[in-house]
């Protein structure tokens, strides 16, 4: 609340920033659609290394090392097809999960 009572109406909500010249960093998060990270590395005042693992990562991933399959590939495991032409259960499913727009368009 106090952060929205601090804007005002037609002034600049942006603030230039100025990258340090060496740093790092993460962030983690339990997200609606599962976990979410963003892990920087600043060097030379450049980013130098930028990476997300975004739910969908996590949801729509392969079996691991120990052979135990994604959370999708699970989901997916033993659903009855009624059309092989329109399987619109595996969609459902798969859509249940809410993947990334990118994913989701599939």
């Amino acid at each position: 609340e106090e952060w929205v009572l601090s804007l005002k109406p037609g002034e600049a909500t942006y603030v230039e920033y100025e990258l340090p010249e060496e740093a790092s960093g993460f962030g983690i998060i339990d997200a609606s659609r599962g976990a979410l990270g963003h892990w920087i590395e600043i060097k030379g005042g450049r980013i130098h290394n930028y990476q997300a693992v975004v739910p969908t990562t996590w949801n729509a991933s392969p079996r691991d090392d120990s052979g135990v399959p994604g959370a999708i590939e699970q989901a997916l495991e033993g659903t009855r097809v009624r059309d092989k032409d329109n399987p619109f259960e595996l969609v459902r499913i798969v859509r249940s999960f809410d993947p990334c727009l990118a994913c989701a368009i599939h």
